[in-house]
């Protein structure tokens, strides 16, 4: 069984290091506010308007990042998983 986790951790720790790449996970709106000239002969006059645009900046995640926390959670289930058999008597066939 230990062999196992670390081949596991092993694998997870090259994936997370060696992944390139985002990915996105959410989308949040922001407000853009710009002052531009005014349009026409106003404009040319040096009339100033005040353009507000909504955008969507993205949140994006490493994906090294999500290795490397899926590896923790992982690992923090099987210790929580030996202490438990250790805890009722149980010992593991490999372990």
């Amino acid at each position: 069984m230990r062999k196992k986790l670390q081949v596991i951790a092993g694998l997870a720790g090259l994936a997370g290091s060696s992944v390139g790449g985002s990915v996105t996970v959410a989308t949040i709106p922001t407000v853009v506010t710009s002052v531009v000239s005014a349009g026409g002969i106003a404009g040319w006059f040096g009339v100033t308007a005040t353009v507000t645009t909504v955008v969507a900046a993205p949140v994006t995640v490493s994906l090294g990042a999500i290795f490397a926390v899926a590896a923790a959670a992982y690992g923090g289930y099987c210790y929580m998983k030996n202490c438990s058999e250790q805890t009722n008597g149980v010992t593991g066939a490999n372990g």
